[in-house]
C-alpha cells in the first residue's frame, strides 16, 4: 500500500488534481474511457492515507451493486481501512438509513420490501374497487405511473394537481386515486417498496432533522458515481446528505446520459455549477480506450450537441484502423455483411468472438441478426434481452396463431386466455379445465359452451366471446397469408391496445411484434410455394428450439467463444475491440419517437456516440438502403449522425474495397409514427417559422387532435407543449413534429 504523493504518481496530472482534491464540492467531468472509476478509488484513498480522513466518513454511491462491490474491492489494495468504507447503491444506503431510522417516519421493525412482483399483486387488489379503471388497464400501467411519480418526489396529491388531464392514459384524479389506495395498502402491511427505498428517506430528512444530521456524520465526504444519470429523488438525497459540510465530488459525462426514459435529468450535472457556485471542475479527457481514429468520430459527433459542458476526448492510443460505414441494399444483406466480417476477423486476423459485439438501438433489430449468423454458424450470446422467438409478446402471439389454426390447443389458450384480461379469471379456467376433462373436450370448446352447458356461472358470456374471437381467427388463417394474418391477431386480439398502455416497454415489445410481422413477409418471400401460417410457425419453432438449445448450453455454464449482440443502452459501460452499429438510419438512430420529443435529437446523438466509444481498435458502422417494416419493404434514408461525422470514416462496398460516400439525405425523410403495426400517413406539416402564440388547434399523426398550451424558443429550436386528450401533455420541438392546422 502506498498514501500521498507517491499514490498519486500513478495518475495522469488532471487525474491526480481531481484525486487530490479535499474539501468543498467538485465536479469531475470524466470522459468515455478516461479512467473515471480508476480516479474515484485513488481520490478515496487519498483522503484516507494523505489527509487523514477516517474511512468511516467516506460514502461512495454508484448506480450497481457490482460497481459498488469493485469499488470497494479496489480500494483496499490501495489503503487500509477500506472495509469501514460506505459503497453501496442509492436505494442500498436507503435501506441502511430506514432499517436504522424509519421508525420515526412509521415504519415499523421488520417492514418488508416490495420486489416488482409483490407490487403489482397489491396493485391488482386495488385496482377492482377503483371507478374508472376498466377491466382492460393492466397493472403494469399503473406501477409505470407510481414509479414515474415517485422518482420524481410526487405524492397522490401532487400527482391529483398534475397540469396533464390524463398520465399514461388514466384520467389524473384515477391515477392520483390508484397511488393513495396503493400507497394505504402497502402500509397497513407495513411494507415498502423499491421507490420508497428513496423517497421515504428524503421525507425522513426533511421531517426529522437530528436523523439527517446524524447520517451525515457517517457521511462527510460524499462521491457520486454516473451523476448524470440521476432522477429528481437521487439529487435531493444527494443534496440533503451534503447541505452540511458540502464535500461532495460528483463523477460524470453529459455527453453519456442515455437514461431519460427511466426518469434520469441530465439537468442535473449541468447545473451542479449553479448549485455549487465555488466547486472546483476537473475535465478528464485523456481516453485509454479507443484508438484515435475512433475518437475522432465520436468529438465531431458530440459537438452538434448543445446540451453539453464542452470538452474533447484525446487520444492516448495510436490512429489504428480508420472507421468503415457500409450501406447494404436491405436489411438482409446488412446482416449478412456483419456476418462475412465476423468470419473475416475470426479467421484471419485471429480474432476471438469474444472480442466483438454487433449493437444496435432496438431490440427488435437482432432477429435479422440472429439470422444471418446462424445461417454461418456464428455463436452469439444476447445481453439484456432473449433470443426473438423467446420473447413474451412473440410468443403469445404465435400462441393465438397456434390456437387459431389447432383448436384443441389447451396449452395454447392457457397461455393467452389472459393475454390482455377478458374477466376469465383462475377459478374460471380451472372450471373449464374440469368440464373439458370430463367431457373429453378441448378447452376452448369449453369456452364456446360454457354459457349454454352451466359451465361457469359468472363470466361465462366472457368465455364464449373468447371463443367466437377465436374463431373469427380461424377463419381468417385459412384465408389470409402469414404476415397479414399476424397483423390480424395482433389487432383483433386486443394486444397491442394492452401494450399501448406499458408505457416505453410497451413500446419495445410493439417493435418486436412488428418485426414478427416483417419475419412471415421475408419467410413467404422465400418460399417457393405459397405458404400457410402453419408451415410459418413450423419453421419459427424450429428456429426457436435452436435459442432454447444455445440458453440451456450457456445455463450449464460451458465455455463458449461467442459474438455479443445488445442495445447500445445495455452496452453503455462496457468496451469492445471490435464493434458494429447498425441501422445508422432515420427512424432507427434517431428513432422515430425522438423525432418528435423536445431534446430527443440530442439525446439520441448522446447514445450513438455511448456506442461509438464503445470500440477500442475497430469500429464498423451499417445501414440499409432498403428496411422492411410493417411487413413492407420501404427505402431507408442515412442517419443525419452520419452527415455530421464528415470524413471521419471511409466508406466500403461489399467486398471491403473504398468507394465515395453519396448521403442520402435525411433532409427529404418525412418519418411516419405508426398507431398500429400498419403504417399511417403523415399529414403537412406547420414550418418551424409559424409564429405560434398558444391556443391554436392542432394535429399530430400519433397523438391526434390537440390543443397548443405553450410556446419557448424561435426558429429550429422551437417548442410547443400541446395538450392531447388522447395522450396527455406533451413538450415537442416544432421542426420535427409533424403538427398540422386542426
Amino acid at each position: 500500500m502506498s498514501s500521498g504523493p507517491d499514490l498519486l504518481s500513478n495518475l495522469n496530472p488532471t487525474q491526480a488534481q481531481a484525486a487530490d482534491h479535499y474539501t468543498g464540492p467538485a465536479l469531475v467531468i470524466a470522459g468515455a474511457g478516461s479512467g473515471k472509476t480508476r480516479t474515484l478509488i485513488y481520490r478515496i484513498a487519498h483522503l484516507i492515507g494523505h489527509y487523514g480522513v477516517d474511512p468511516g466518513e467516506i460514502l461512495a454511491v454508484t448506480f450497481t451493486n457490482k460497481a459498488a462491490a469493485e469499488m470497494r474491492e479496489r480500494a483496499k489494495h490501495l489503503v487500509g481501512g477500506a472495509d469501514k468504507l460506505w459503497m453501496s447503491t442509492f436505494h442500498s444506503a436507503g435501506v441502511r438509513i430506514l432499517r436504522a431510522y424509519g421508525e420515526h417516519i412509521g415504519l415499523k421493525r421488520g417492514f418488508v420490501i416490495y420486489d416488482d412482483d409483490d407490487q403489482l399483486d397489491v396493485i391488482k387488489e386495488v385496482m377492482g374497487s377503483i371507478p374508472g379503471i376498466g377491466p382492460d388497464t393492466s397493472p403494469r400501467v399503473i406501477r409505470g405511473i407510481l414509479d414515474r411519480a415517485k422518482s420524481n418526489l410526487m405524492t397522490p396529491d401532487d400527482l391529483a394537481r398534475s397540469y396533464e388531464p390524463f398520465i399514461s392514459g388514466l384520467p389524473k384524479d384515477v391515477a392520483a386515486e390508484a397511488y393513495r389506495r396503493y400507497e394505504a395498502r402497502k402500509k397497513g402491511q407495513n411494507a415498502i417498496d423499491f421507490g420508497d427505498l428513496i423517497t421515504e428517506t428524503v421525507r425522513l430528512f426533511h421531517e426529522v432533522p437530528g436523523v439527517l444530521n446524524a447520517v451525515q456524520n457517517r457521511a462527510r465526504f460524499i462521491h457520486v458515481d454516473e451523476y448524470q444519470d440521476t432522477n429528481k429523488a437521487q439529487y435531493e438525497l444527494t443534496r440533503l446528505l451534503a447541505s452540511r459540510d458540502r464535500n461532495l465530488l460528483v463523477v460524470g459525462d453529459p455527453d453519456q446520459s442515455i437514461y431519460k426514459f427511466r426518469g434520469a435529468d441530465i439537468q442535473n450535472i449541468l447545473d451542479f455549477q449553479k448549485d455549487y457556485p465555488d466547486a472546483k471542475v476537473y475535465m478528464l479527457e485523456h481516453n485509454y480506450r479507443s484508438s484515435a481514429h475512433v475518437l475522432n468520430l465520436a468529438n465531431k459527433l458530440i459537438e452538434n450537441n448543445a446540451e453539453r459542458l464542452e470538452k474533447t476526448l484525446k487520444a492516448v492510443k495510436e490512429d489504428g484502423h480508420r472507421v468503415v460505414f457500409h450501406r447494404a441494399t436491405d436489411h438482409r444483406a446488412e446482416g449478412d455483411f456483419v456476418a462475412e466480417w465476423l468470419t473475416r476477423l475470426h479467421t484471419l486476423e485471429g480474432r476471438p468472438y469474444t472480442d466483438m459485439a454487433i449493437l444496435y438501438r432496438t431490440n427488435a433489430q437482432s432477429r435479422v441478426i440472429e439470422e444471418s449468423l446462424r445461417r454461418v454458424q456464428i455463436p452469439a450470446k444476447i445481453v439484456g434481452g432473449v433470443g426473438f422467438y423467446d420473447r413474451r409478446e412473440i410468443k403469445d402471439i404465435l400462441a393465438y396463431a397456434r390456437l387459431a389454426i389447432n383448436p384443441s390447443d389447451d396449452v395454447a389458450l392457457r397461455r393467452i386466455i389472459g393475454r390482455p384480461k377478458r374477466g376469465i379469471g383462475d377459478t374460471a379456467l380451472e372450471k373449464l379445465m374440469e368440464w373439458a376433462r370430463l367431457h373429453h373436450s378441448s378447452l376452448l370448446d369449453a369456452c364456446a359452451k360454457a354459457a349454454d352447458h352451466g359451465i361457469l356461472d359468472r363470466g361465462a358470456q366472457k368465455a364464449v366471446d373468447f371463443a367466437a374471437l377465436m374463431a373469427a381467427m380461424s377463419d381468417a388463417a385459412d384465408n389470409y397469408e402469414p404476415a397479414p394474418f399476424l397483423r390480424y391477431v395482433i389487432e383483433s386480439s386486443g394486444y397491442l391496445d394492452l401494450l399501448k398502455q406499458e408505457g416505453p416497454e410497451g413500446q419495445v415489445r410493439m417493435e418486436n411484434l412488428d418485426e414478427l410481422i416483417n419475419a412471415a413477409e421475408e419467410w413467404a418471400q422465400s418460399q417457393d410455394h405459397a405458404g400457410t401460417i402453419g408451415d410459418f410457425l413450423d419453421d419459427a419453432a424450429l428456429l426457436s428450439s435452436v435459442d432454447d438449445m444455445r440458453t440451456r448450453q450457456e445455463n450449464k455454464g460451458t465455455p463458449e467463444d461467442a459474438v455479443t449482440l445488445m442495445t447500445m443502452h445495455n452496452a453503455k459501460g462496457l468496451e469492445f475491440p471490435v464493434v458494429f452499429i447498425v441501422g445508422a438510419e432515420e427512424g432507427l438512430l434517431p428513432s422515430r419517437g425522438a423525432l418528435v420529443e423536445a431534446g430527443g435529437i440530442e439525446e439520441e446523438r448522446r447514445l450513438f456516440y455511448v456506442g461509438i466509444t464503445r470500440a477500442m481498435d475497430r469500429l464498423f458502422l451499417t445501414a440499409a438502403e432498403n428496411r422492411m417494416q410493417y411487413g413492407k419493404t420501404n427505402a431507408a434514408e442515412d442517419s443525419r449522425f452520419l452527415e455530421e461525422l464528415g470524413d471521419g470514416f471511409d466508406t466500403i462496398d461489399p467486398y471491403g474495397q473504398v468507394v465515395e460516400y453519396r448521403a442520402k439525405s435525411w433532409k427529404q425523410y418525412r418519418p411516419t409514427v405508426p398507431v398500429t403495426p400498419s403504417a399511417v400517413k403523415n399529414t403537412s406539416s406547420l414550418t418551424a417559422e409559424m409564429a405560434y402564440r398558444g391556443g391554436e388547434k392542432v394535429t399530430h399523426p400519433k397523438f391526434g387532435g390537440g390543443q397548443v398550451l405553450a410556446v419557448a424558443g424561435t426558429g429550429d429550436r422551437q417548442e410547443v407543449t400541446v395538450h392531447f386528450p388522447s395522450a396527455g401533455t406533451k413538450k415537442l420541438l416544432v421542426k420535427f413534429a409533424n403538427l398540422s392546422p386542426a
